[in-house]
């Protein structure tokens, strides 16, 4: 299939063949059509698959056919998220409609408001705006929606993630019934499939990949590690793996700039793009990169949906997110229209349950690699992609003998000069022995199980506060041949509540 037997005009097809656009991905070849017919739509595609000419190319189209554009009037709205996609859809409806004489504009906050309240003035045929900046236009009677045609929601469910939601009611309710809505997102949360229901008027479902899933040509594997050594184990990965440029996630403002400095320090060229930046800064930090002039763009989550860098090799996610879905865009920006790339997680004790949620959502389990030197002291616990929770912590490339009670295979985390790493599943340290062993209080398995002297459930996790791994298997070993006589005692530890 071609660009020109999806029916576009011919100005359309002259792009395309300067961009070398030779063959429509699957999402076009199920969008254009649509998008041409009129019909409302609900795609949802991978970031990279080319989601954006989907709704551009056949709106351009329509636009170019049908009419003119009045005064204050915009024909064409698209909503999106973020500064950085605003500018990125804004910059890819100017380059498909290069040949037409049609007019576009972007708009967002951080920005004076004046010269986007001039140019709205003549009108516009495609606006690409933010929703609360879109409001204060609305609210200044700087445009209206009498003329609006299409409306298009890009990453709707980030939007909603932003706490968009209410701008977005009150531009619902300020924009014509009769009109064709559009929604384009990599995925689609239950918020946003329940708001469609009055949103969309019998609209056409698109599912190109299965849902939150991360492109196949992204290489993707974890480093376990402390917290505190992620800095100089990020600086060692670069010079090892020799690393050319690389795009960093990091969890908050004030850590990037602190990765920043740091790597300025280092004679790293690097920069940074966070929320209290402003636009003008993180549009240059941006291009800076794009152009080569930087090696390290370290970002927080408002730059993961958006930047659209061509063969960017390496994503690396110095922390990860606190949203598993964000996980999934940021690794999204490379390995894009179907090139290979790989991206790679620092991962602490502390993150195992954005590390379990990130791989329930995704169905797969991040390969781990120890790297020489970094082991963590703080173990990061596997979590097997289990629904339920992490497992016990994976044993170390230097196995241990096992030592515990006959048949319990319990998992012994003692001693050894350093704090050991308690799972979410485990009962705290903090006041725990045996079950059975002298001195038990009633917290944890002791008096809450089935009997202060049971032996230990097979799969139990047994973290001894300070005693060493024979001491705990000989108690359990008695408690379990004295377990009769444990029963007896069960009444007042059963009464009991957790110590304090």
């Amino acid at each position: 299939m071609t660009f020109a037997s999806l029916g576009l005009i011919d100005p359309l097809l002259r792009a395309l063949e300067a961009l070398a656009y030779n063959e429509p991905t699957p999402v076009q070849k199920q969008a254009i059509p649509a998008v041409l017919a009129g019909r409302d739509l609900m795609a949802a595609a991978q970031t990279g698959t080319g989601k954006t000419a989907g709704f551009a190319l056949p709106i351009l189209h329509r636009l170019t056919m049908e009419g003119v554009v009045a005064p204050l009037s915009v024909r064409c709205l698209v909503l999106v998220p973020t500064r950085e996609l605003a500018e990125q859809v804004y910059d890819s409806f100017r380059t498909y409609g290069r040949n037409l004489p049609l007019r576009y504009f972007v708009a967002y906050g951080g920005v004076p408001i004046e010269p986007q309240v001039n140019k709205l003035r003549k009108g516009l045929d495609v606006l690409v705006a933010t929703p609360g900046r879109l409001l204060d236009l609305l609210r200044q009677d700087a445009i209206q929606f009498k003329s609006l045609q299409t409306l298009v929601l890009d990453e709707a469910d980030r939007m909603l993630d932003l706490g968009f939601s209410h701008d977005l009611d009150l531009l619902f309710m300020a924009m014509p019934k009769p009109r064709q809505t559009l929604l384009f997102s990599a995925t689609f949360s239950d918020a946003i499939r329940a708001m469609t229901k009055g949103l969309l008027v019998d609209p056409v479902s698109i599912q190109v990949s299965p849902r939150n899933t991360a492109t196949k040509t992204v290489r993707q594997w974890l480093i376990p590690t402390d917290k505190k050594r992620k800095p100089e184990l990020f600086l060692h990965l670069m010079k090892k793996l020799r690393w050319g440029q690389v795009l960093v996630f990091v969890k908050t403002r004030k850590g990037v700039e602190q990765l920043v400095q740091m790597l300025l320090e280092e004679g790293i060229a690097a920069d940074a793009i966070h929320g209290d930046k402003p636009q003008p800064a993180r549009l240059r930090a941006l291009d800076r990169f794009k152009t080569a002039q930087v090696q390290v763009l370290v970002a927080t989550d408002v730059a993961a949906r958006g930047l659209d860098i061509e063969a960017l090799p390496q994503v690396v996610n110095f922390d990860l997110p606190t949203v598993a879905e964000d996980y999934i865009h940021r690794i999204g920006r490379t390995g894009r229209a179907g090139a290979t790339g790989e991206a790679v997680s620092l991962v602490c004790a502390d993150e195992v349950d954005l590390l379990a949620a990130i791989e329930k959502l995704t169905g797969q389990v991040i390969l781990r690699e120890e790297e020489p030197g970094f082991e963590a002291d703080h173990r990061v616990p596997a979590t097997g992609g289990a629904a339920s929770g992490p497992k016990p912590p994976p044993s170390t490339k230097k196995k241990r003998p096992f030592t515990g009670p006959p048949g319990g295979k319990a998992a012994l985390a003692a001693g050894g000069g350093q704090r050991p790493a308690t799972p979410a599943t485990a009962p705290k340290a903090s006041g725990f022995k045996a079950p059975g062993a002298k001195g038990s209080g009633a917290k944890g398995l002791g008096a809450k199980g089935p009997g202060a002297g049971a032996s230990v459930p097979r799969g139990a996790v047994v973290v001894a506060g300070g005693r060493g791994a024979k001491s705990v298997a000989r108690s359990a070993a008695k408690a379990s041949a004295g377990g009769a006589a444990g029963g007896q005692r069960k009444g007042k530890a059963a009464g009991r509540g957790p110590s304090r």
